[in-house]
This record gives C-alpha cells, sequence and structure tokens, in this order.
C-alpha cells in the first residue's frame, strides 16, 4: 500500500514539472500582439550621402510580436493592450521564410515609393518603373495554384502590361467569371506564361486569385539608401517620405520635434491604412513622440458589413491615446501632403 501511495506522489509531481513546463515553455500557435517601439528613422536612411544633423527626429512605430505559450496567452487575458491572433490569421497560412519574404516585399515597395514620392514633392528628377506584381499568396480556389508561387512576379494579363497594381486590378476584375486567361510571369528569372479561369474573389470581385504587391524600381537624380535589414512590412512608408522630403526640400520642417507616424504611401500620395494602430500610438507616446501621424480613410464598405463597428486608423489610435491617458497628438492624415502642411502650419516660425 505505501508503495504505491509512494509511485502515485511521484507521478503527481512529474506530472506537475511536465505541465508546468508545458505552460511556461512550449509554444502554442497563437502570437501575441502588443505595443512596440519606435525607431528613429536616421538609422536606417541615408538621403544624399549626408547625414541629417537637424533637431528632433522622424520614427516609424511598430507592434511586438511573440509566438504565445499558455502563461502568456493567459496573461494576455488581462492585458487591454494585447491582442492574440492565430497563426493562421498572422501568416495567413505561409511557412516561416515566406512570411519573412512576403513582409520584405512589402517593405521593398515601401521604400520604393517613399522615394519616388519624396523626390517628386522636392521637385527633383525621379522615373517609377512598374515590373508587375509579387505573387504573396494564392486563393484555395485560383486556377493557378499549383502554377504560380510566393515570389512569382506577374507581367501581363492575355498579353496586355501595366503601368500600376490598381490599373491591373481593374483589368482583371472587367472580365466575365469563368472566362479564360493568361497570365505571363517571371519564375526563376525565366519568362513564362500559364492559362487558367477567371473566378470570384472572397471581396465579390472577379480575379485569377492573387494577393499581390508592387515590383516597382525607383531611378532618381539625388542617392537614397536603405539599411533595414530583418524589417518587414509597409507601415512605414509615410514617415520614410517625410524624411527623404525634409532633408531634400525643407530642413526645417522637423523644427526639432519628435514626430511618429504610421501608413502606407501609394504612387499618388494617399496614405493607406495599416494594422495595430492602437499599439502603434502608444509605443510613439512611450518612445517621447509629440505627434503621431495615421491614415484616416474611410472603412471599406465589405468591412462595415461583416463588423458594423470597425474603426478607422485614427479612431483606433485617438481611442487608445484616450483610454491610455497619454500625451501625445494624434494627427489623422489621407495623404503626404496633409501632414506636411501641418507640420508646416505647426512649426515655430507660424504666427
Amino acid at each position: 500500500m505505501k508503495k504505491n501511495k509512494k509511485i502515485a506522489l511521484i507521478s503527481s509531481v512529474v506530472l506537475t514539472i511536465l505541465l508546468f513546463w508545458f505552460v511556461v515553455f512550449v509554444p502554442l500557435p497563437y502570437y501575441i500582439e502588443s505595443p512596440g517601439g519606435a525607431a528613429d528613422i536616421r538609422q536606417v536612411l541615408t538621403v544624399n550621402q549626408e547625414e541629417d544633423q537637424a533637431d528632433g527626429s522622424y520614427n516609424f512605430t511598430y507592434v511586438s510580436v511573440q509566438q504565445a505559450t499558455g502563461l502568456q496567452l493567459f496573461l494576455a487575458q488581462f492585458d487591454s493592450y494585447a491582442d492574440v491572433v492565430s497563426a493562421e490569421e498572422m501568416t495567413g497560412g505561409a511557412d516561416s521564410e515566406e512570411y519573412f519574404r512576403i513582409a520584405q516585399f512589402y517593405m521593398e515597395t515601401s521604400q520604393n515609393m517613399a522615394k519616388y514620392q519624396g523626390l517628386s514633392l522636392a521637385g527633383k528628377e525621379v522615373t517609377l518603373d512598374f515590373f508587375g506584381v509579387y505573387v504573396l499568396d494564392l486563393a484555395e480556389n485560383s486556377t493557378f495554384k499549383e502554377i504560380l508561387n510566393i515570389a512569382d512576379t506577374v507581367v501581363s494579363i492575355n498579353g496586355k502590361t501595366f503601368e500600376s497594381s490598381p490599373e491591373l486590378i481593374e483589368y482583371v476584375s472587367g472580365l466575365d467569371l469563368g472566362s479564360d486567361v493568361t497570365v505571363g510571369y517571371i519564375s526563376g528569372g525565366q519568362e513564362k506564361s500559364a492559362d487558367g479561369k477567371i473566378i470570384k474573389l472572397s471581396n465579390g470581385k472577379n480575379g485569377i486569385g492573387i494577393t499581390l504587391v508592387d515590383h516597382t524600381e525607383v531611378k532618381g537624380s539625388v542617392p537614397i539608401d536603405f539599411q533595414t535589414g530583418n524589417i518587414g512590412g509597409p507601415s512605414a512608408g509615410l514617415m520614410f517620405t517625410l524624411a527623404i522630403y525634409t532633408q531634400l526640400a525643407d530642413p526645417d520642417l522637423r523644427d526639432g520635434r519628435v514626430i511618429a507616424g504610421t501608413g502606407t504611401i501609394e504612387q499618388d500620395g494617399k496614405v493607406g491604412d495599416i494594422g495595430g494602430a492602437d499599439k502603434k500610438v502608444l509605443s510613439a507616446a512611450k518612445a517621447g513622440a509629440s505627434i503621431f501621424f495615421v491614415p484616416n480613410n474611410p472603412v471599406d464598405e465589405e468591412i462595415l458589413k461583416e463588423n458594423p463597428d470597425a474603426k478607422t486608423n485614427y479612431e483606433e489610435a485617438k481611442e487608445a491615446v484616450e483610454q491610455a491617458g497619454v500625451d501625445i497628438e494624434v494627427v489623422p492624415v489621407k495623404t503626404v501632403q496633409d501632414a506636411i502642411d501641418y507640420l508646416k502650419e505647426t512649426g515655430s516660425g507660424t504666427e
């Protein structure tokens, strides 16, 4: 009897240790997103081979993402600034290598658009060559599912080339559902073509079923170099553009202020929406920024149908600031010119 009790006690201790180890150390297929930090753009950007020595700083913000253990998932329930997302939601089904590559494509596109906009606004000579679109993902029902791969570049549809991804998307969405379509693409450095069908996308529009990002190259009269390393994603586009424009055209625009922000940048200067606006504004406040630029575009009607309470990026950031009680000016923008105008109007030299 005593021997049985001893065995039961040992088994209980071992199971408790194993359970503790599992809860504390074993990563689960979930991620926790929380406020991260802000980084001075001068750490990753050089314009015209000259150091930006003016007072103040432009900062891009980021969200902290970590794969969660059981204990971290439990603690996240008590953190109003932490969100739990599944691995599927985080990566879209891509493996870690593909996910990293996708993030790098987004960063490359962000840099190119920032170069183009910054140089254009500064009145410098610049051209933007559009090669096509990188393939980032394929819908399960796409007829190109086993043909196109992540990192391929689609360069033509039915022999037609395009000047931008919106132009390509508009053309494809206008094709009849179920009609034949020929896609020209580059894979592994080789030009190829494949035939498929137009399908109905999850957003209700017609298409070929690919998630895409622009493959572009900028050529300008002023050298602009990025050293972003493993940093990925498109959300620093607005701040990159402001940093380039300021150094080339208006060195006093920053006026000694610590300025942060988020938002993609488009070829026409529009600022696109991003994820995690509520967390990024808190990252900016923690870093000591006094101004936070954030996109303020209407919520897409399709999103509103699924979630009537969906907020704009500006509304998310504003609400987070009010709830946290932090001191930072949240400035809504729709274009990079909006941000430039605000900085000019609020500078110390303005009466």
